[in-house]
């Protein structure tokens, strides 16, 4: 219902990144899938605790029909029970590690809210580069379409060659494809952000002044364990103190207390004829019980499944973090490439954007005494065309940079320093 509510508020209005971000981790599958194994967790950790607490049961019946002869029990209407474990030197390891679950649970959690952060942002991000792309391709296309018009004037006239006006229309189908290419991408970026934040299709329109300037941190940043990383390393330390849990099971002693009472009955039964006394109504006893392993190779085979399990789940966070390693060092290489491409491509933009002021300038005041031709409504469309082609690449450079930043952010684990700039703007 929430989010129905802020679909039909933001139906026909600009949503901020910080919006997206809160909606999609609402409405993440892999958080809420987190969230339950952090709910399981703590269930299990409150379970290996409660063992020491007595568990009480009562249990009532009579007998349907009359009782014959010696039955071997003694007949009740009431009974109840406690038990409860008292000393066991394997439970406490199965504490500590039900314990070191839920923190691993809990890292599990907050890895799950930061690549559903990353995912939205990047979706955000690209959505809006991409609707400022094809804005200025739309007008591109129009320079285009004018372009040919004047062509065919020249053409018709015999002041250019039919190449000329070939080489136009080719200009004209070309930015017609990249449009037609830009609107199915914008198309599939809209799909996605409803698929992430479960807002209408087409309803989220990025609002460019919400995105804040994410930092350029080179390899040397590093220092923090990612959450993912923490997570993993937690989970084989819990398996760890498991398998020692196991180990001790078979090993030493376990102490239990159980108490019993019972509510005997004489009714439709002859029980009193087979005792020298009569049944007694109130029967109570309690005792300790203590087990002492000698021989049990079952639980000696749990224990080294266990040990199996722990070492399989420190080999697998260590091919995390050496993984996590190998993509810091390939976006840090990336990063540098990216970084000079958006720099170039940046520079050649202003340098269109100076061409078309030079091309505006000359056709006003005209070429004076200078020996070149005077500059005519095709140069003019030419330069306009060439500016917003510069204007495109300067922005699709600048989105792959914002990628790769991004990226990086989260595999040296600052993504919280982004998120903290993020909910501040």
């Amino acid at each position: 219902m929430v989010v129905g509510a802020m679909a039909q508020a933001f139906a026909s209005a600009q949503v901020s990144l910080a919006t997206v971000v809160d909606l999609a981790q609402r409405n993440s599958s892999a958080v809420k899938l987190a969230q339950a194994d952090l709910q399981k967790a703590q269930a299990v950790l409150t379970e290996t605790k409660d063992v020491f607490i007595p568990s009480v049961t009562l249990g009532a019946g009579l007998p349907a029909v009359p009782s014959v002869g010696f039955t071997g029990g003694v007949p009740s209407m009431l009974d109840g029970s406690a038990q409860s474990l008292v000393l066991s030197f394997s439970q406490g390891r199965y504490i500590q590690a039900a314990g070191s679950g839920v923190k691993a649970a809990s890292l599990r959690l907050k890895d799950a809210r930061e690549q559903t952060e990353l995912d939205a942002s990047t979706a955000y991000i690209e959505l809006d580069t991409v609707t400022s792309e094809l804005d200025a391709t739309r007008q591109q296309e129009a320079l285009a379409e004018r372009l040919v018009a004047i062509e065919q004037e020249r053409t018709e006239a015999g002041v250019d060659p039919l190449n000329d006006l070939l080489q136009s229309r080719l200009t004209a189908a070309q930015l017609k494809l990249k449009r037609l290419h830009l609107e199915s991408r914008a198309a599939t970026l809209a799909k996605q952000m409803a698929t992430l934040t479960g807002l209408p299709v087409g309803s989220i329109t990025p609002d460019h002044a919400s995105i804040p300037e994410i930092p350029a941190i080179g390899e040397e940043a590093a220092g923090r364990t990612t959450n993912g990383i923490a997570s993993a390393q937690m989970a084989a330390h819990a398996k760890m103190l498991l398998a020692k849990g196991d180990a001790l099971v078979g090993l030493l002693p376990q102490v239990s207390f159980n108490a019993e009472y019972i509510r005997s009955t004489t009714l439709l039964n002859s029980a009193n004829e087979y005792y020298r006394k009569d049944l007694p109504p109130n029967n109570f006893s309690s005792g300790f019980s203590i087990q002492v392993p000698l021989f049990d190779l079952g639980h000696r085979a749990k224990a080294r499944e266990s040990a199996a399990d722990a070492l399989r789940a420190t080999v697998e966070a260590e091919q995390a973090e050496r993984q996590n390693d190998i993509q810091i060092a390939s976006l840090t290489g990336s990063l540098h490439e990216l970084d000079t491409l958006a720099e170039i491509a940046s520079l050649k933009q202003q340098i269109a954007d100076e061409q078309l002021k030079t091309v505006l300038a000359q056709m006003e005041v005209g070429n004076g005494a200078s020996t070149q031709p005077q500059l005519g409504p095709k140069a003019e469309q030419q330069a306009r065309i060439d500016e917003r082609q510069k204007f495109a690449d300067s922005l699709e450079a600048g989105l792959e940079l914002a990628k790769a930043r991004l990226g990086l952010l989260r595999a040296l684990g600052h993504m919280d320093d982004w998120l903290r700039e993020l909910h501040g703007k």
